[in-house]
């Protein structure tokens, strides 16, 4: 519980190392706060931090520490899905305690597909791999088919949510996606592989098609497992495709 302040209000807290859109998992795990210089700021300060008005530590400033950010961390526990607030308070000896302004900030702690203890090595095993028709995926993708592209399916996966960014990955090549929209969640993904696609990536006995997402706070889902096609001919003795090729769909954000 926090006392009320006649002082003026401290500027609010900021994360340090957080998602530009909110916290993910990876950022909850050494999550930091930063508090910048305020007036009269002294050695001896005593600043304690506070999350969703739960006291979550304290500092008493050292002279190094004057003027300068200040950081602290906030242990992990306090972190959960939802919106939450931060703030902290300012006890100087001989003057009333200063409140800082709120800092509100969205935790997202679900990654698509699941968390990352499904994952087997670079894979997501909870992520479907993608469903393409039977007849194409036993007889591979022939020129004529090529020419027509090849439609395929990412079925509904678990933490699926609005703004989810899919990335599609066939051979060499990538695709993105448009984002996810409310009235899509829980509903297939269908794609259409177009035949520029396709000849980019080139040739291939054994190509593989997989996804991986990035949700809305950059929680990363990695590869689903992949499915292998055969393209174009049945000549055993293909030349690689060129790399140069593939750069063209390479996406903007990593994954």
């Amino acid at each position: 519980m926090t006392c009320k302040s006649k002082s003026p209000e401290l500027a609010a807290p900021t994360l340090v190392n957080a998602h530009p859109t909110g916290i993910n998992i990876a950022n909850a795990a050494h999550l930091e706060v930063a508090i910048a210089p305020y007036p009269g700021m002294d050695a001896g300060d005593l600043i304690e931090l506070f999350w969703d008005n739960c006291y979550v530590g304290s500092r008493v400033l050292s002279p190094a520490d004057v003027p300068g950010n200040i950081t602290m961390r906030v242990p992990e526990s306090f972190i959960v899905n939802g919106t939450s607030r931060i703030h902290y308070r300012v006890m100087q000896v001989g003057r009333g305690p200063a409140l800082s302004a709120k800092q509100r900030m969205q935790v997202k702690l679900d990654c698509p597909g699941g968390q990352p203890v499904a994952l087997s090595g670079d894979e997501n095993q909870g992520l479907a791999p993608v469903r393409i028709p039977g007849t194409i995926r036993r007889q591979g993708v022939n020129p004529n088919q090529i020419k027509r592209g090849v439609p395929l399916t990412i079925e509904p996966y678990l933490n699926m949510a609005a703004g989810d960014a899919v990335t599609l990955r066939w051979g060499d090549v990538r695709m993105d996606l448009p984002a996810v929209t409310a009235s899509e969640v829980g509903q297939p993904i269908n794609i259409w592989v177009a035949p520029q696609i396709i000849l980019e990536a080139g040739e291939d006995l054994r190509l593989e098609v997989t996804y991986c997402i990035l949700d809305r706070v950059g929680n990363n889902s990695h590869w689903a497992p992949p499915l292998t096609l055969k393209i174009g001919c049945a000549n055993p003795y293909l030349k690689n495709p060129t790399k140069n090729a593939a750069m063209v769909a390479e996406p903007h954000r990593r994954t």
